[in-house]
């Protein structure tokens, strides 16, 4: 999997919220100023050349889906952030957002509660443990 530009990650955001869209759906959603619609067309198919997309024709149009799902990108891109910028060390990562926002110790022990919750909530829905 590739690292997506800004402009493409832009576009799946869009696609990862509508899960079907035409060209023309994608450019409604955009903020403004707006991109050209031929941009955008372009854009969708480097996606898709990417992998990142797949489409559907009708006729001339095509409507697009997502290939890959926001979950996956997010923790491809989580990791390479991590690998980059801190070490592949989550210790760091952690440390570096508690000093750059301030966190108080309170602050970081309920941070650790969410977090705590939410890896024990899989466990909770499908009755497993570990």
């Amino acid at each position: 999997m590739k690292e997506l530009t800004k402009a493409e990650e832009e576009i799946m955001q869009v696609l990862w919220k509508l899960e079907r869209a035409f060209v023309r759906d994608i450019l409604e959603e955009l903020p403004a100023p707006k991109p050209a619609y031929n941009t955008v067309s372009t854009i969708v198919r480097i996606l898709e050349t990417k992998g990142f997309v797949g489409h559907e024709a009708f006729g001339k149009s095509h409507q697009y889906f997502p290939l890959v799902a926001q979950d996956k990108y997010k923790s491809f891109f989580l990791k390479n952030f991590m690998s980059g910028y801190f070490g592949g060390s989550f210790e760091k990562l952690v440390s570096f957002f508690a000093k750059d926002n301030n966190l108080n110790v309170q602050e970081l022990d309920q941070l650790m509660r969410h977090v705590k919750q939410d890896l024990d909530e899989p466990e909770e829905k499908d009755g497993s443990t570990t």
